[in-house]
């Protein structure tokens, strides 16, 4: 009974003492936060917050900016509180396409709908000054491609009377649209003071940024065919790589698993190779992903992966009396007939094949009118497949071809020869059709670009024999030991980077692969000079559930997207304190809860904890 006596009168007065102590935030250094705990009547002389987003946002040179701008930075060390009752944007030399006024209309309700949220129940929503953002386009093209102008400078100051002014001028709509998402991370929920719960929305009182992006491909890629992804999941992903600038969604749509791309002139392709009736994407559906991706600076390039990796969907050719279009499908054992299950692989001697890509790729390119790159895929073609085929062994015989390995590379390379001229009569109708070009502006215009996956017939060796670098972009997966990126560049080929060992999501998950974690990611370099589009993670693979692998890219794709956007010049053991921006900006951003573990201290004990 005594123990427990003295056990209540020690838990009562460590209660006391605790009730006693605070927890605030100092910026160290003009670099890192540190959570600081003190007793209420410390008198000691450092100017702290009492909540860490107030401190990230005055804290550092870069403060919570993410990915890191490239140019000019000069951010303030007060802040403003703001009244989110009182936001106005003005248009200043404002000359737009219906397009860029849908774009500007739907930037300014986005950059609203994610600064209002920010201010939960308890926060102030009126209590501060009027906020102006002037937007100043000069240009009214909405093209969104490898040669958009995506900069924009950023003025933040506090006017007379009373009036936060923030000027954001650009040359396209992306631009500005980058400088509204800059803008929002600039702002905090502060606490008003110890003793208080209310809070009130504060944004810096000055800033000067100018910022552009270093490379003009930053990419992901889903892919919905081994994982069938619903399109609320899709904007779900959108919306966190608009947080962080990202500009190209990557859209793996079909492979040997399925086929969930509805085609109007070709219901078959889905009838037969989507999973179930439900998991299929409506030509609305793409239509709808295509303008949602826009309006958020992004484009969406859809890849129909062939001729490898092309099965189930494929598979209803003798019912129509069109032959097989595709062989080997769900043909075992499989590691006789592909790389990985279930195997499948288009027919290149099947005339008919070539039909039904026209009608696939004509209907591509409407639902995707305004985006004028394709990718092919073109990786891990499997030569056993189409040498176990007799009719294919019969067409290359015709051909006065053999079955060695360059005899295959030359049949690959008459496929890809056929279908680049399918896309190119595709986008050449197009172009004649519009209003605005005739017949003989459509033959002065560049051919659309095709993007293929580094394979065998992208080996420097023998590449020009089969690939025009004024037509192909070659994607490589390669590991980082790999200088298959660099031999490329020599011959002049465009390139966009995907390590393998890096920057593939699915890694550690499946197989052999071994998961690499955020400092793997960060210190991943791409290739420096001519022809380097970019960089682009990767998440594809059948084992991934949609939750996780959401999980995955908003924890990992920002550190990426840093370094194609900025080209960040440090290593991961420099850049801890950096992660924090980068964790709010793409996590919180889109309301996930992301907590980290740590230890229990005693609050009696004279500490603090890096956080």
């Amino acid at each position: 009974m005594k123990n427990i006596v003295l056990l209540i009168i020690y838990v009562l007065s460590n209660s006391v003492a605790c009730s006693n102590v605070i927890v605030v935030f100092k910026c160290t250094a003009d670099q890192r936060c540190e959570r600081e705990y003190s007793r209420r009547n410390d008198t000691r002389d450092f100017i702290t917050y009492f909540n860490l987003n107030h401190c990230r946002l005055v804290c550092g040179r870069y403060g919570p900016l993410w990915p890191r701008p490239t140019g000019t930075v000069y951010i303030d060390k007060e802040t403003t509180p703001i009244d989110l009752t009182n936001i106005r944007f003005d248009h200043i030399s404002f000359n737009q396409s219906v397009e860029g006024k849908r774009i500007i209309k739907e930037t300014t309700k986005y950059f609203l709908r994610n600064l209002r949220r920010e201010c939960a129940a308890s926060c102030d929503r009126a209590s501060g000054v009027p906020l102006l953002i002037q937007l100043n386009v000069t240009s009214e093209s909405t093209d969104l491609d490898w040669y958009t102008d995506e900069s924009y400078n950023l003025t933040l100051a506090l006017q007379h009377p009373g009036t936060l002014v923030a000027m954001i001028q650009a040359n396209t709509v992306f631009g500005a649209r980058h400088g509204c998402e800059t803008l929002l991370q600039l702002t905090a929920i502060v606490r008003d003071n110890l003793n208080s719960t209310n809070t009130t929305f504060h944004m810096l009182s000055r800033a000067t940024i100018v910022d552009r992006p270093k490379f003009a491909h930053r990419g992901l890629l889903l892919d919905t065919a081994r994982n069938f992804i619903p399109t609320n999941s899709l904007k779900r992903h959108i919306e966190a790589m608009a947080a962080s600038k990202m500009n190209v969604f990557h859209w793996h749509i079909t492979d040997t698993q399925s086929f969930p791309l509805q085609l109007d002139t070709i219901p078959e392709m889905a009838s037969y190779g989507a999973y179930t009736n439900d998991a299929v994407y409506s030509p609305d559906d793409v239509k709808e992903i295509v303008q949602y991706a826009k309006t958020r600076g992004i484009r969406v390039i859809i890849e129909i992966d062939a001729p490898a990796h092309a099965g189930n969907g494929w598979q209803w050719g003798p019912e129509k009396g069109l032959g097989d279009l595709a062989v080997c499908i769900n043909k075992q054992p499989w590691r006789k007939f592909c790389i990985e299950p279930p195997c499948g692989q288009l027919n290149p001697a099947n005339p008919n094949l070539y039909h039904v890509l026209h009608h696939i790729y004509f209907e591509l390119f409407n639902l995707t009118i305004h985006e004028h790159a394709i990718h092919m895929g073109g990786d891990e073609v499997f030569v056993g497949c189409w040498n176990d085929t007799e009719e294919i062994i019969n067409y290359m015989k015709r051909q006065g071809m053999g079955q060695n390995e360059t005899d295959f590379l030359n049949l690959w390379s008459e496929y890809q020869e056929k279908v680049l001229q399918i896309w190119d009569n595709v986008t050449s109708r197009a172009k004649i059709s519009s209003v605005k070009t005739s017949f003989e502006e459509s033959l002065n215009q560049p051919s659309a670009p095709v993007i293929l996956w580094s394979s065998s017939l992208t080996d420097p060796t023998v590449i020009r024999q089969f690939l025009s670098n004024k037509r192909y972009i070659i994607q490589t997966w390669v590991p980082s030991s790999s200088n298959l990126p660099q031999e490329l560049q020599k011959l002049d080929y465009k390139i966009i980077v995907s390590t393998k060992d890096a920057w593939y999501l699915d890694h550690g998950f499946w197989g052999v692969t071994k998961y690499y974690n955020w400092q793997t990611v960060y210190n991943n370099r791409l290739p420096t000079g001519n022809g380097v589009l970019g960089g682009e993670e990767e998440l594809g693979h059948a084992h991934l559930q949609q939750l996780n692998g959401f999980g995955q890219i908003l924890l990992q794709t920002p550190v990426m997207q840093s370094h194609v956007f900025s080209l960040i010049a440090i290593v991961s053991s420099f850049a801890d304190y950096s992660l924090k921006p980068l964790l709010q900006n793409g996590v919180n951003r889109t309301k996930l809860n992301v907590t980290r573990k740590g230890l229990f201290i005693s609050c009696f004990k004279n500490y603090k904890t890096l956080l």
